[in-house]
């Protein structure tokens, strides 16, 4: 009978903390854009990207009536906004990995709640991140403090990854701090 008193707390402690992990495709979208299932994983390189000059101006995201006019993901994993490549100078870093590589996991298994701090400096699961410059107007609605997240590799811009934020359906580009 002892037994039985001190294994139900742990079990309810157990299942509070699974339930706390919830699932990505419960939660709806924000912004009149409805998010839907995560990424299964992060988008193609890019092969043949224009080759940048000028001044680089801000492109339009909106593919279609409804969607935000930011990067988002659409159905079938089409990542809008991923487009110019390894030659964006939007996304150079003179020091690449300089706080090392990340490898608490990527993709959809591994869904992360933000712990707060601001966009140049937020953080989850004691590692800290910094949203890409040419990225902050992109992460206004981002609530630091609660909302859930996915990491995917980046594969054109060397030393920058990819938070998907499940509940607005959109992303920007993140490095690492350590």
């Amino acid at each position: 009978m002892r037994i039985a008193q001190f294994a139900l707390p742990v079990l309810l402690a157990f299942s509070g903390a699974a339930f706390a992990q919830s699932h990505p495709e419960s939660h709806p979208g924000g912004g009149g854009h409805p998010a839907g299932p995560p990424p299964q994983h992060g988008p193609s390189p890019i092969h043949n990207a224009p080759e940048p000059h000028g001044t680089p101006k801000q492109p339009i995201y909106v593919d279609r009536p409804g969607h935000p006019n930011e990067p988002h993901v659409d159905p079938g994993n089409h990542w809008v906004g991923h487009n110019t490549g390894p030659g964006d100078p939007n996304y150079h870093l003179d020091h690449p990995w300089q706080h090392g590589h990340f490898t608490g996991g990527f993709g959809p298994h591994y869904v992360w709640h933000l712990g707060g701090g601001g966009p140049s400096r937020f953080m989850f699961n004691g590692w800290y991140w910094s949203v890409a410059p040419y990225d902050l107007a992109f992460a206004d609605g981002w609530l630091w403090d609660s909302d859930q997240i996915i990491i995917y590799d980046d594969p054109d811009h060397v030393g920058w990854y990819l938070a998907y934020n499940v509940r607005l359906g959109t992303y920007v580009h993140v490095q690492y701090l350590g």
